[in-house]
């Protein structure tokens, strides 16, 4: 594995998740793996979970895990080509990314789309950049468009909780929030999903609010959500605006809400969320605090995903 920015550097995606498990149930067998190395953990946006499970995934491993908020410790970066830099940024990351190709062996960076222009976030400028001009691996700690870590932690907790010998039914559907959000987690979880394969995917939401074809393909999509719910093995709850009209709040529906009255059409169904989650906005307390919920058991598992991509690339 050269890099980590999509599922398309994760194939076969159920090797991956057998590694993830085998570190969970014996964390420190490659604690010297990444003796002597180092990995920059750039953050241009937040993080609570992404950040501290990459750093205990890396330490693991034996390596040294350095933490860098651009927007907080460091100068504004411009990532544009050919840029007339007179306005707020400072360095470029023609500068910026060499730099860190020296100072560390892996690089990891969180960014986060604008959601006002879909042609330059769906083209991934930021972390395309880093990439050009780093020379060393990167791993997404999320995108403008997908997340990567996320959706490998997802069908690990997926995998280590259904025992049936059937295909499980997963649903992913929409749910109301205060704000526009990405499409990052909804993208990235269905093109995990589907390229699994060992799953029956339904997305529900309500219309206008499609996500972009190249990541669902191959799903069940549908715009009423008792439907989709029917007979459901997981419910993934997951809050996005809108992809054609780019970046928009159009319905914010509370009865998308997921509650235990929803569930009782579904086989029991363990309800799956990213986190942070706005409690009885997207997910009810009833729900959030039932044995429905899979969310703490799935952020912890956000270690296991980390340590497995990480080795893979030390490995390579």
């Amino acid at each position: 594995m050269k890099n980590f920015l999509s599922v398309q550097d994760s194939l076969p995606v159920q090797s991956l998740i057998e590694t993830a498990l085998s570190y969970k149930a014996h964390p420190l067998k490659d604690h010297t793996l990444g003796k002597g190395k180092r990995i920059g953990l750039l953050f241009l946006n937040p993080s609570m979970r992404t950040r501290l499970s990459t750093q205990i995934a890396a330490q693991n491993l034996g390596m040294d895990a350095l933490v860098f908020n651009v927007g907080q410790d460091g100068w504004a970066l411009e990532f544009e080509e050919e840029a007339i830099m007179s306005g707020t940024t400072v360095e470029h990351v023609k500068e910026a990314a060499p730099i860190l190709g020296n100072y560390f062996d892996v690089l990891g960076i969180r960014t986060f789309p604008s959601l006002k222009n879909k042609e330059e976030d769906y083209h991934e400028l930021y972390i395309n950049q880093f990439v050009k001009y780093c020379g060393i691996p990167v791993v997404s700690l999320e995108s403008a468009t997908v997340h990567p870590l996320q959706s490998l932690t997802d069908l690990i907790t997926i995998t280590e909780t259904f025992r049936e010998k059937r295909k499980p039914k997963i649903v992913l559907t929409w749910a109301p929030h205060v704000k526009a959000l990405p499409q990052c987690v909804a993208n990235s979880f269905s093109e995990w999903v589907i390229q699994w394969g060992q799953a029956d995917f339904v997305i529900a939401h309500p219309e206008d609010y499609e996500l972009n074809s190249r990541f669902t393909q191959g799903a069940t999509i549908t715009h009423n959500q008792e439907e989709a719910l029917k007979d459901a093995d997981f419910v993934y709850v997951k809050n996005w605006s809108t992809y054609t009209d780019y970046g928009r709040i159009y319905c914010n529906d509370p009865g998308w809400m997921l509650t235990l009255k929803k569930l009782e059409s579904t086989r029991q169904a363990k309800v799956m969320h990213c986190l942070p989650v706005r409690r009885n906005v997207e997910l009810s307390d009833e729900v959030l605090d039932s044995r429905h919920s899979l969310v703490t058991r799935q952020a912890a598992n956000r270690v296991w995903a980390a340590q497995a991509v990480i080795s893979e690339i030390l490995k390579s």
